[in-house]
């Protein structure tokens, strides 16, 4: 009873967060004055806490706009954008710098540092973060690799790992400090079928693992599977036509 009990009030808890992402009535402009220029128009989402959720649309459509409001990597302008129950519209560099902390990037070009190994790509992003500052990070490291199938490429270059190897060794510096939230722009655009879908595979199992939420920007239209939900975006909108397609 007690065990049932517990249960219970750990499912109403759950039910009661707030999203990861909840975005109402959204706008952004790039340029100012004459040469100001409308990019996203009225973005109204929500996406719960250990969702996967893939957005995809025509190139230039805004989708990599939005997901750059979302990781804090500009500021949003008008109308409400909050992570993690936190609103950031309008939010200065500081609080934009603290939101990043807890957000994984995977971007389609990896953006590994060509003169650090992957273990030291990998170590890079614990080093920004003070949790991990008296634990042993490069163990740390070598076991995310380790979890994505890089073991014995720990001490290789860039140069030295295929298109595969390389997102690998992203999503392992994306997901190594246990993100709540991951954003992946891309990420198999220049991929071969089997190591794009081996590279969302690992995301999808470590973000499921972690219990962290994903939204992937993507083109890909062999990794839709993957996804809890697809949204839909063109000319800066999330067309209410076919925005949510829940997946059956």
């Amino acid at each position: 009873m007690l065990q049932d009990s517990v249960q219970i009030n750990a499912n109403s808890t759950a039910s009661t967060l707030e999203p990861a992402i909840y975005i109402n009535n959204l706008n952004h402009y790039f340029g100012e004055g004459a040469l100001q220029k409308q990019v996203l128009y009225d973005i109204n989402l929500k996406i719960n806490a250990g969702e996967i959720v893939i957005m995809t649309g025509p190139s230039g459509s805004g989708k990599t706009t939005l997901l750059t409001l979302m990781g804090g990597l500009r500021s949003a302008q008008s109308g409400s954008l909050k992570i993690l129950g936190e609103e950031i519209c309008g939010a200065k560099k500081k609080q934009l710098t603290k939101l990043r902390c807890q957000i994984g990037y995977i971007f389609q070009a990896h953006n590994l540092m060509t003169f650090l190994t992957a273990k030291e790509n990998v170590r890079m992003s614990l080093e920004l973060h003070d949790e991990f500052v008296n634990e042993n990070i490069d163990a740390k490291a070598i076991a995310m690799l380790e979890h994505v199938g890089l073991g014995d490429h720990v001490n290789y270059y860039p140069e030295k790992l295929s298109g595969g190897q390389k997102q690998r060794v992203a999503i392992a510096r994306a997901l190594v400090s246990h993100p709540k939230i991951v954003l992946a722009d891309e990420p198999t655009a220049a991929l071969d079928k089997k190591s794009g879908r081996d590279v969302v595979e690992v995301m999808q199992m470590l973000a499921k693992e972690q219990g962290c939420t994903i939204l992937l920007v993507t083109h890909d239209n062999r990794i839709l599977d993957i996804a809890d939900r697809i949204i839909y975006m063109e000319d800066g909108q999330l067309k209410t036509d076919s925005a949510e397609i829940v997946k059956t």
